[in-house]
């Protein structure tokens, strides 16, 4: 128990000073030390993510606020959602979908996560997956 707290302690103080070994992953999950920030369509944040996940869907037609309420999903699961926990969002056109978020690693500096966007349409499920890293900025940057 005195071990798990001291190896508990030692990865918090790596993460919040900034420490990390480079090009390896972390198997302790991590936390982000950043802000709660806005969801907006308009936002930094969410225009970082380069049409995320959504826009690698084939077969899914979706309109802007339908790929907006997507993208908006996108962001919220990688930077504050839990490992494995889903992130709904619902459009008006009855177009839906999930995201969810692995544990976060780390590779070098950075914070990544591995993450599913699955939209619902016309009865059907269509799966995207990928990886993003998170930049000190705050965005997620989508690996290709």
């Amino acid at each position: 128990m005195k071990l798990m707290v001291t190896c508990a302690m030692m990865a918090t103080a790596a993460v919040t000073s900034g420490c990390a070994s480079v090009a390896k992953r972390s198997a302790t999950p991590l936390a982000f030390a950043a802000p709660q920030t806005s969801y907006s369509s308009g936002d930094a944040f969410v225009r970082a993510l380069d049409g995320g996940l959504v826009s690698q869907i084939q077969g899914a037609d979706l309109g802007a606020e339908d790929r907006k309420l997507a993208l908006q999903a996108e962001y919220k699961a990688l930077e504050d959602a839990p490992g494995g926990q889903a992130v709904p969002w619902s459009g008006a056109t009855g177009v839906s979908g999930t995201v969810v978020a692995a544990t976060p690693y780390q590779v070098g500096t950075q914070n990544c996560r591995q993450y599913t966007q699955t939209v619902s349409v016309d009865g059907r499920s269509l799966v995207a997956r990928g990886a993003a890293c998170r930049n000190s900025n705050g965005t997620w940057t989508p690996l290709t």
